[in-house]
């Protein structure tokens, strides 16, 4: 009998020691998984950006940005999407996020080599104070990982002044929301939201831009 309770209590430490061996193993991969979605890209030379504009679109960002790699889809919480600021570049406004209690903004979270920092920078216009880098935190879809990240924002100065220069005329052009559209499709952003993509008024501009890019939609 006691060589029998012997050999169960091996058995059962043996198994026990598999299990958190198990265990720990998975512990270390998830620990390896939200550090790279959560804040150790800089230890690579990268970093996480959220786009919800023409940057949703490949071959737009990639225009200036060569080394943006989608991580996942993206859903920021409490903001909505806004048109405020206009812009000769597409001939009409472009996007923004404005916070906004029970609104969302789905998007793209890309991640980039550091060395595309500043060229992304000069694309959102950062140093001609129109658009400003702010930290985020949203959602992957569809598991629902909170990731930190960054992304851009209309400043408030420059949002107001095309408030009162442009009024109710501050909307996109037909062509930029085509592209939000192509490159909402594209990454596959939920169906209504495409839709509501595709109600959001424009002004009818469907002509040339200043995008060195293949517009087709």
């Amino acid at each position: 009998m006691q060589s029998l309770n012997s050999t169960f209590r091996q058995i059962f430490v043996k198994d026990f020691l598999f299990v958190r061996t198990i265990r720990k193993q998975n512990f270390r991969n998830q620990v390896k998984l939200s550090l790279r979605m959560m804040g150790t890209e800089a230890e690579k030379g990268t970093f996480l950006y959220f786009a919800y504009g023409s940057n949703l679109w490949t071959k737009r960002i990639h225009e200036n940005n060569r080394t943006a790699t989608m991580v996942a889809v993206g859903k920021l919480e409490g903001h909505r999407l806004d048109f405020g600021h206009w812009t000769q570049r597409w001939r009409g406004a472009s996007a923004n996020i404005l916070a906004e209690e029970g609104s969302h903004v789905y998007g793209v979270l890309w991640e980039l080599n550091q060395c595309d920092q500043a060229s992304l920078d000069k694309q959102e216009g950062v140093l001609d104070n129109i658009y400003q880098r702010v930290e985020l935190t949203v959602e992957t879809v569809p598991d629902g990982k909170k990731v930190n990240c960054m992304a851009y924002r209309i400043r408030d100065e420059t949002r107001q002044k095309s408030v009162l220069a442009h009024g109710e005329n501050l909307i996109p052009s037909l062509r930029y929301k085509n592209v939000i559209i192509q490159g909402a499709k594209e990454h596959g952003l939920p169906e209504e939201y495409v839709k509501f993509l595709e109600a959001v008024p424009d002004n009818g501009y469907n002509g040339d831009v200043d995008v060195n890019i293949p517009l087709t939609t």
